[in-house]
């Protein structure tokens, strides 16, 4: 069995779409069975599925759910519009989840006059070739990536762009895992990516599935080792790409793209073309989600801070086109100027 079929984030199966609960790991394997569409929605917006990819995949199913128990097509219209309300609000910032809901409402508008079973089936296939679209995407970002590490890298990694934030395979860790296939990899350095430590949860759990050697740093550490000389490169994912290469993506992001620039390394973004938004023309337009202050304030239900703290707790910060090397893509990699690259790129 091939080693990425054994992370399945997203998947549906009998009716019913199974996550693997990424809030659970590193401490329990959950696989929760959603049947619900509006539960679907809850659990994105809890991040029990993340990673913008992943994000876009899973609201893909969410849409195959909020039909499937619909027998009255009177009600169709009503119902479509109330699903795809419900799943759009649920992550902002991740443009891949509006990017698979326009994919499966033109799906919608083209067989829904042929009959509900016809549509559903219609529905569903479209998601299930998101699904092997996004991985096969995944593959070729990551051939595409490893060739421009050299040999003996080490490579610094922030929040998860793994399996777990995909279909499978993943883009920045995809890069990493080919990388290592090639033999050009040394190790990994992975940020711990506070508040809600997905590089110490589950890009580490990852790594660990995957065999591939790692550090785990504190997201304060990563100047000080890039001062060092002991960071070949940092590659990172993204959940948004302005027309003009700005890149939205986990919080912690630009201040490691500026430590990149100032030590002269490579800054890299792995993400599929689905990530490209060519209705943002920078990266001022972009939502940036905000979340809620516990998140920061607590870990888990434990307090860290004063019971009268107050605390920020933006999801997401924009890194400026200039502070990045190049953008990997599944149709090849996109270099300055951007706003060319990308063009060049978009049907």
């Amino acid at each position: 069995m091939e080693r990425e079929r054994l992370i399945t984030p997203v998947s549906y199966r009998d009716g019913a779409v199974e996550l693997l609960d990424q809030t659970r790991l590193p401490q329990e394997t959950v696989v929760l069975k959603i049947r619900d569409y509006r539960e679907l929605a809850r659990a994105i917006r809890e991040m029990r599925v993340r990673g913008a990819p992943a994000i876009g995949l899973a609201a893909a199913y969410g849409v195959v759910l909020g039909l499937q128990d619909l027998e009255d097509k009177a009600q169709l219209d009503r119902r479509f519009r109330e699903v795809l309300e419900e799943l759009k609000r649920t992550r902002p910032t991740a443009v891949n989840l509006t990017w698979a809901l326009e994919r499966m409402a033109r799906v919608y508008r083209r067989e829904r006059r042929r009959g509900l079973a016809r549509l559903k089936e219609a529905l569903l296939a479209e998601a299930e070739e998101i699904h092997r679209e996004d991985i096969e995407a995944n593959r070729r970002i990551g051939r595409f990536g490893a060739e421009l590490l050299p040999e003996g890298v080490t490579v610094l990694t922030h929040c998860n762009a793994g399996a777990l934030a995909t279909g499978g395979y993943g883009t920045a860790l995809g890069v990493v895992r080919s990388a290592w296939e090639m033999g050009r990899l040394r190790k990994v350095l992975v940020s711990e990516t506070r508040p809600l430590l997905q590089g110490a949860r589950l890009t580490a759990w990852e790594l660990e599935q995957e065999g591939i050697p790692y550090e785990l740093i504190t997201d304060g550490m990563a100047g000080w080792l890039m001062a060092r000389g002991e960071v070949g490169a940092v590659l990172v994912g993204a959940d948004r790409i302005a027309r003009n290469g700005d890149i939205a993506n986990k919080i912690g992001t630009y201040a490691l793209a500026v430590l990149a620039h100032y030590h002269q390394i490579p800054f890299y973004v792995a993400a599929p073309t689905s990530t490209l938004d060519p209705a943002c023309p920078t990266g001022k337009e972009i939502p940036l989600e905000e979340r809620s202050p516990e998140e920061v304030t607590q870990i888990r239900g434990l307090r860290l801070a004063p019971a009268g703290a107050k605390a920020r707790n933006p999801a997401f910060d924009v890194t400026p086109h200039e502070l990045i090397s190049a953008i990997i893509t599944e149709r090849g990699v996109l270099r300055p100027p951007f706003a060319e690259a990308i063009a060049d790129v978009l049907p």
